[in-house]
């Protein structure tokens, strides 16, 4: 319809074509224009680039506005031919455009009937969840009764392989330990569920006691089989007690279920293995005490009792030597941590060998089997029994009581007649390691049985340290025969002794323990000044004191460390001793001269050096008295120190003591000398020069 339009037109359009009617804004004189715009009007006209250029140019704008008037006719006829010629092309483009409107009304139709249907798929789509909620929802509800249904048919059914099993297989068979755990928990299932008064529990309850009562009479015969087993002669009772618990839930059964038969196998096994631990100990201990030492010591072996001593007619002989009872020695070890655990004795085997051993040594090894089997019991009581705390101990106690009681009675026999305070120390100290090894072990079971043997101990040892103690102060130096200067077997056995129980201490340190050494050394202080004081001489009483507090110290610093009383004790007597003999050594030859300088040197304190212009003759005499005698009495000196101690090396430092005390007075009387009254004496030039003096006295050092 377009197209027919179109050529009808345009012959209109063409014949209308003309000089258009002026456009009134481009008219110079128009009534609508404002008088006061005319000057924007222009000024704007004025900036076009057109008009510019025809200013420029000189052309009338009027008749230039009439050219562009003309020329812009000219190009809307063109534009409008130009539309005329493409109109078939505009007519093919609005038909193109009706028919594309065709076809979005029925794409509109068609997206609103699927609009339509989405909404009816999510209605149906949301009926769907509900109804798979509602499926989910019965789903798990059936699965939880299934569940719960399938566990009750699982707890109440008796599968017929656990009646055959439990009827038929020896106990010792897996599958028997395996339906036998099955039982277990079948049987407290039922119970549980006949408490809830589950019917179906009635269909059961008889199959299973008769399975209870069957398992129990198998598992009752089985146990108590392998406790007579531990009644053998001979018999190793760890193998069959490692095989015990292997079936330890089989006494657990017992103990859920037949609480009568438990306790019958319980009171076997205690009556078992009390017998099996007290023949077993009561054989050991009899067998080792025939490898003891056939010496041992008893009440004449005091330390204060005399070696010439006599004994009566009837009386046992004396040990080979006393002195054995107050020495350590190689005893110590029994304590070392390489000893204290080692294998036990075995008797049969020193007995062919002729080895004999200590009192100490048995004890370890005794008490050392004694906590081998008491850890390994009380753990396996614990164990297979299934008790803690109080329980576990009593039953320990009705199993292991016998022969602790044994232990005890057999210690107070031996150690109410024992002299041996070493032996008796070191078992007191073996028990404390020991304590110590059961408590890392955390096995509390024989603590009460250590406290009362250290009662038994600690008592005994004090007793026999008062016993020496007594002894020295009972002891007449009178009765000791024939004395010399040299150390006092008392003493030798004192410092042995007493380093033994100091070195022995220091572990396990005991206050009561140090008092009693402390007044033991009291004892023997006073011991040696009685005895010195059977020497006639000074100097003899010194040397007798020296050589003594000299062993003493010497065997004490061996064992004893340097800090311990003991030691600081005697090393203070030493000191003042030989400090008391050196000046008592030089006196003879050189009394003179040192008893001069101590005068002049109280005078000189006092200011009253005129009283020295008098002894003029007397210091010349003294000075060359000493230039003529020094060196043989330097001599003289040294041999007899060496004469008189028996250490060499105590003799050396106290000839090294006199000689630099010498040295010392001779300084301080060439400083009396060279005082004013004394000054001018013609004899200041005999003396000998100090330096000079040194060098010649360290030719008389001795070396050894």
């Amino acid at each position: 319809m377009a197209a027919a339009v179109v050529p009808d037109t345009e012959p209109l359009l063409e014949a209308d074509l003309g000089p258009g009617p002026p456009d009134p804004e481009l008219e110079l004189g128009g009534d609508e224009l404002v008088l006061e715009d005319v000057d924007v009007h222009i000024q704007a006209n004025l900036e076009d680039a057109l008009v510019q250029e025809a200013l420029k140019t000189g052309v009338d704008l009027r008749q230039y506005s009439k050219q562009v008037e003309l020329e812009l006719q000219e190009v809307e006829r063109a534009s409008i031919r130009d539309y005329i010629k493409e109109s078939e092309n505009i007519a093919a483009l609005h038909n193109q455009i009706t028919a594309c409107d065709a076809i979005l009304e029925r794409m509109e139709q068609m997206l609103g009937s699927f609009q339509s249907d989405l909404s009816s798929i999510s209605s149906e789509i949301r009926t769907l969840q509900e109804r798979s909620v509602a499926m989910n929802l019965r789903l798990r509800n059936r699965r939880l009764v299934r569940l719960q249904l399938g566990q009750l048919l699982e707890e109440l059914v008796v599968p017929g392989a656990m009646i055959s099993t439990i009827l038929e297989a020896p106990v010792t068979e897996p599958q028997f330990l395996e339906q036998l755990r099955a039982l277990d928990g079948k049987i407290g299932a039922v119970k549980e569920q006949a408490f809830r008064e589950t019917l179906a529990c009635a269909d059961v309850q008889h199959v299973l006691e008769r399975l209870k009562i069957k398992a129990v009479t198998k598992i009752r015969e089985f146990l108590l089989q392998k406790i007579f087993s531990f009644r053998r002669p001979m018999t190793n009772f760890q193998i069959p007690q490692n095989a015990l618990l292997k079936y330890r839930f089989l006494y657990r059964f017992l103990l859920g279920h037949e609480r009568a038969a438990a306790q019958e196998l319980r009171e076997q096994y205690v009556d078992t293995m009390a017998k099996v631990y007290l023949s077993y100990f009561r054989c050991y201990t009899g067998r080792l005490m025939k490898v003891q030492y056939e010496e041992v010591a008893d009440k004449d072996d005091l330390m204060g009792v005399e070696d010439t001593a006599k004994k009566g007619f009837f009386s046992k002989p004396q040990l080979r030597s006393r002195n054995t009872v107050f020495t350590l020695g190689n005893r110590g070890a029994v304590i070392s941590a390489a000893e204290l655990e080692a294998p036990i004795l075995v008797p049969h085997a020193a007995q062919r060998s002729d080895t004999r051993y200590p009192f100490e040594s048995l004890f370890r090894s005794q008490h050392y089997a004694l906590l081998d089997n008491s850890c390994r019991e009380f753990l396996f009581l614990c164990d297979f029994f299934l008790v803690t705390g109080p329980s576990a101990q009593e039953l320990f106690n009705s199993v292991m009581g016998k022969t602790l009681a044994m232990f005890l009675k057999h210690m107070d026999t031996y150690v109410s007649a024992c002299y041996d305070a070493i032996a008796v120390f070191l078992c007191i100290h073996i028990v404390l390691r020991f304590r110590n090894i059961m408590a890392k072990r955390n096995v509390p079971a024989v603590e009460r049985y250590w406290d009362t043997l250290l009662e038994l101990l600690w008592p005994r040892f004090e007793l026999i340290l008062e016993l020496h103690i007594r002894s020295i102060q009972s002891t007449d130096p009178q009765r000791l025969g024939q004395l010399d200067t040299r150390p006092h077997y008392i003493t030798r056995r004192y410092a042995e002794f007493s380093s033994a129980i100091v070195s022995i201490n220091q572990t396990f340190p005991n206050e009561k323990t140090n008092a009693l050494l402390g007044q033991l050394q009291v004892e023997v202080e006073n011991f040696v000044l009685r005895v010195a004081a059977e020497f006639s001489s000074r100097k003899e009483q010194l040397i007798f004191l020296i050589n003594n507090y000299d062993m003493m110290l010497g065997v004490l610093m061996e064992r004893a460390v340097e800090e311990s009383k003991e030691v600081e004790g005697f090393q203070q007597l030493l000191s003042a001793r030989t400090q008391e003999f050196i000046e008592e050594l030089l006196s003879p030859p050189f009394g003179g001269m040192i008893a001069f300088v101590k005068e002049a040197e109280a005078l000189l304190e006092k200011g009253q050096l005129e009283q020295l212009r008098g002894e003029e003759a007397r210091v010349t005499q003294l000075a060359r008295g000493f230039s003529s005698t020094w060196k043989g009495a330097v001599e003289a000196l040294s041999q007899d120190v060496m004469r008189s101690f028996s250490n060499f090396k105590n003799g050396t430092g106290i000839i090294q003591g006199a000689l630099t005390q010498l040295i010392q007075y001779y300084h301080r009387f060439h400083k009396v000398l060279a005082q004013p009254p004394l000054r001018s004496l013609p004899a200041r030039a005999e003396l000998i020069n100090i330096h000079h003096l040194m060098v010649e006295l360290k030719k008389h050092k001795p070396n050894f």
